[in-house]
């Protein structure tokens, strides 16, 4: 295939505005899947992405389209994300494209993540062909939604195209703007080769398949190639491309997207963003071309094997999940309460979701997380900055000059009727208001600075409430603020829960205190002694409940004869069970956590 005549190109949108039903009536009208294959969402193939209805993972796949101009172009089409927790899977498929097709939903309009994704391939330098989605059904408003476009984006509206991945509608004509308005690829298959790595996955038979962007030269079976950052070498053993099924082919040249598997079984010698060259001279003066700006992990929290003696196997299973999602970090730690596991950086709250059903589901291993927390700053009174992502490495009070929590910069898009109901909420969780930006008569962007810990927990849950389902989020990190906060510890029998403890606020702190000792409570069994639960800062407590203890009537044989007997036995069943919990352990079972880490308390309350 000449490269003048490659296209690639990626969907971006919110998320559940068509993206994959889109990309499913593509795949039919160039004729890559047949009646019989054809099904929804062809391309979302994790069982967990079809039970959630959402895009996960990016997905590529080479096209063949013939156009109106009777020539043939190769299309080469990734699928993206549309949460904002899987936005560096976005940045990775524009970094392989020349071209982005904006999908807006005709219904809903723009979106806080429509408006974060277009300003991505903004920054890529990426031609945007805008398009709209679902303007088959009876709510469309088309007109409207190009005004929003216009008013929010700064795009040319006037070559929107307007589709239907239902109905097929308009599908044609995107595929021609496509052809006529997205550039080839800039690259010269006779230099030497070098390309760009963007994706990875783990194959048991074959080891690591790299996906790979080629700027320059050829890549064939055979070939020795070098990864540049690891300075490894490996022979080619099979070169393919996604139409969707994988399809092994001669060899790909500068401009094309495929994949590639070399044998390898070290996950470490392939890295996100890498460079691939030839080994040897004939790469030697290859320059790197630009990678990804690395993922900053802003939510963190522990994962343990519910049996001890999984842990290697989830160290396996993270390895291998590591490879496939760049954006996941984990290094091992251990807790007092729960064992051996790890320490897991994720870019927010459904993206820890996915991570640990993903984990279950593939390795099949029972797991337990702790709470949630993101990464502090904090300032020692010898002024050092330390970043903590673990409550339970906070150094002593005395020592701490102030702690800094990550602020995050909020986009909500809301109905006008909506606006005191979302600043109530935001203002509840300590935002300071920035601006307000009008979509249209009735549909506004509220923007506002919260503090990263108050989102991550049922923020969006209560937004979604607030505003009936509406409202739609979006958020960046902007930088570290200073404010009054603490180390909330959980005691039991007076020893410390290290994976229980948190960093809140200070206002705060009573409040979440008596909902986890309350909810443990409920939980932990009763034991022969008194049981103690307590929640403090620093040495002073703030809340307190008690285990009642199992009872043993010791007098119900002495049914006759002095009270003094009876007095006997009482006081030596108390001095019993003074003895015991002095020695004695508390066994505290998984759902004691698994209830504290889900709120569940709070949820009964409500009730």
């Amino acid at each position: 295939m000449r490269i003048e005549h490659i296209r690639n190109f990626c969907i971006i949108a919110h998320i559940d505005h068509g993206k994959s039903t889109l990309a499913d009536r593509i795949l039919e009208i160039c004729g890559a899947v047949s009646e019989r294959e054809r099904r929804e969402q062809l391309l979302d193939d994790m069982d967990l992405e079809r039970e959630r209805g959402i895009t996960i993972k990016a997905k590529n796949v080479a096209l063949d389209y013939r156009a109106r101009d009777g020539k043939t172009y190769r299309l080469h089409l990734i699928d993206t994300p549309g949460h904002v927790d899987f936005s560096y899977e976005v940045s990775r498929s524009l970094a392989a494209c020349e071209g982005a097709v904006l999908l807006v939903d005709a219904t809903q309009g723009v979106e806080a993540q429509t408006v974060a994704n277009a300003y991505l391939a903004i920054e890529a330098g990426l031609e945007i062909v805008p398009a709209l989605s679902k303007v088959d059904v009876s709510t469309a408003r088309p007109d409207a939604v190009l005004q929003e476009i216009e008013t929010s984006l700064g795009l040319d509206v006037s070559g929107c195209i307007r589709t239907s991945g239902k109905t097929g509608e308009g599908v044609v004509e995107l595929l021609e703007a496509i052809v006529r308005r997205v550039p080839p690829p800039q690259g010269d298959p006779d230099r030497p080769l070098r390309a760009l790595l963007f994706d990875s996955v783990y194959d048991d038979y074959r080891g690591v398949i790299a996906y790979v962007r080629l700027h320059d030269g050829r890549l064939r079976p055979g070939d020795k190639v070098r990864f540049l950052a690891t300075d490894r070498t490996y022979e080619v053993v099979e070169v393919g491309q996604n139409t969707p099924r994988p399809r092994r082919v001669q060899g790909l040249a500068a401009g094309e997207v495929g994949f590639f598997a070399a044998g390898i079984k070290t996950l470490g010698d392939v890295k996100i963003g890498d460079t691939l060259t030839l080994a040897g001279r004939a790469g030697a003066e290859v320059e790197p071309l630009p990678g990804y700006k690395e993922p900053l992990s802003m939510v963190f929290c522990g994962i343990y094997p519910t049996n001890n003696a999984d842990f290697p196997e989830l160290r396996k299973a993270l390895e291998r999940l590591r490879l496939n999602d760049a954006s996941f970090t984990f290094q091992p730690e251990t807790s007092e309460a729960l064992g051996f596991g790890f320490r897991c950086g994720f870019l927010g709250l459904l993206h820890m979701e996915v991570v640990q059903e993903r984990l279950e589901r593939e390795s099949q291993i029972s797991l337990v997380q702790t709470a949630p927390n993101v990464t502090y700053e904090v300032v020692t009174t010898r002024g050092e900055v330390l970043r903590l992502d673990n409550p339970a490495r906070m150094p002593e009070p005395h020592l701490i000059a102030e702690i800094r929590e990550p602020i995050a910069r909020c986009s909500v898009v809301c109905p006008a009727a909506a606006i005191g109901a979302v600043m109530k909420l935001n203002e509840d969780r300590r935002g300071s208001y920035v601006r307000t930006d009008y979509l249209g008569p009735e549909r506004v962007i509220l923007v506002y600075d919260i503090p990263l810990a108050e989102i991550i927990y049922d923020y969006y849950d209560q937004l979604k409430s607030a505003t009936r389902g509406y409202a739609t989020l979006d958020y960046e990190i902007t930088g570290y603020r200073a404010d009054d906060l603490v180390r909330l510890r959980i005691l039991v029998n007076g020893v410390e829960v290290d994976a229980l403890s948190t960093i809140v606020h200070r206002d705060k702190a009573e409040q979440i205190g008596r909902r986890i000792i309350r909810t443990l409570r409920r939980e932990i069994p009763r034991h022969l002694f008194q049981v103690p639960l307590q929640a403090a800062i620093g040495g002073r407590v703030i809340a307190r409940e008690t285990i009642a203890p199992l009872r043993k009537n010791v007098t119900a044989k002495c049914y006759g004869g002095d009270i003094t007997r009876k007095r006997k036995l009482l006081e030596k069943q108390k001095e019993g069970k003074r003895r015991m919990k002095a020695v004695g352990n508390v066994e505290i079972p998984q759902q004691a956590f698994l209830a504290v880490l889900s709120g569940r308390e709070e949820d009964e309350r409500r009730k």
